[in-house]
């Protein structure tokens, strides 16, 4: 290989502003786009401000440095509260609520610029446990279990009206668990076991009184029997099975005459049956 002796060496120096120059450039490029994931949409925010520029998900260009974009959540997603209350009885009650909501698209600048980015925390969760404790006061401690979806319906329709305000979608309301103290449950566990002696007690009664008519039913039948047998009974049926005797008698009879003295009428009448 020959080297051209006119060729001036590379000087250290412009090796290091090349190096610097392509670095630049690769980090300009690399802050000069963003992307929006799916179930999202992407907000501007340049010097602070945020743009009511909504962005739909994938990439978009962005001012290197001095803009970047905020990604909005619009998919269903889900808070989870835990509130104390008392019942319309004044028990104290602890209830676990999940609430199932989303962010209405069109409005995400509005509940971004208002509001900011924890708005489950600002909004959502003092809402729930406001509107629990509303609701929970109005019924006593035992239908609150008894007529559950009654209760998680009421929730849900005053929370979706309050939740409206700030442009969030409530899709559904889960009442995951109510608690009470333990003097309720034990006396609910009471009255569980009272009923079901109750019902017992009422089966078993229920039980003895079909037995009887039963036996009642039967005892009539048998008697409506005999009265129609002796109904039957006739004085030729009687001579007619006096006969029948008489004639399986003379069947085991052997000829022999019984030895027997005084005034009694011989067992067979032989002239009765000689004269048939």
């Amino acid at each position: 290989m020959e080297i051209n002796p006119n060729m001036k060496p590379l000087r250290p120096g412009r090796i290091i502003s090349w190096v610097a120059a392509g670095l630049i450039v690769l980090l300009i490029g690399g802050n000069s786009f963003a992307s929006v994931e799916y179930g999202h949409i992407g907000l501007y925010k340049t010097f602070g401000k945020l743009n009511n520029n909504m962005l739909s998900p994938g990439i978009h260009f962005k001012i290197p440095f001095f803009q970047s974009v905020i990604q909005v959540n619009t998919q269903v997603t889900k808070a989870e509260t835990d509130t104390s209350a008392s019942s319309k009885d004044l028990q104290p009650v602890s209830t676990h609520v999940a609430v199932n909501y989303s962010v209405n698209k069109a409005s995400a600048y509005n509940l971004m610029n208002n509001i900011g980015g924890n708005f489950d925390t600002v909004i959502i969760n003092p809402a729930t446990q406001e509107i629990v404790k509303e609701v929970t006061a109005k019924y006593p401690a035992e239908d609150l279990i008894t007529r559950r979806d009654l209760v998680a319906g009421e929730i849900s329709e005053l929370l979706t009206t309050r939740l409206a305000k700030y442009d969030l979608v409530v899709n559904d309301i889960n009442i995951v668990n109510f608690k009470f103290s333990e003097a309720f449950n034990q006396s609910i566990e009471a009255k569980q076991v009272a009923q079901q002696q109750a019902l017992k007690a009422e089966n078993d009664l229920r039980r003895i009184e079909i037995e009887a008519k039963q036996k009642i039913a039967q005892a009539q039948a048998e008697a409506e029997s005999l009265r129609l047998k002796k109904q039957e009974v006739t004085a030729e049926l009687i001579q007619l099975k006096q006969i029948e005797v008489q004639e399986k008698a003379l069947e085991k009879w052997n000829g022999v005459l019984p030895t027997v003295t005084g005034g009694a009428t011989p067992f067979v009448d032989i002239q009765a049956l000689t004269q048939k």
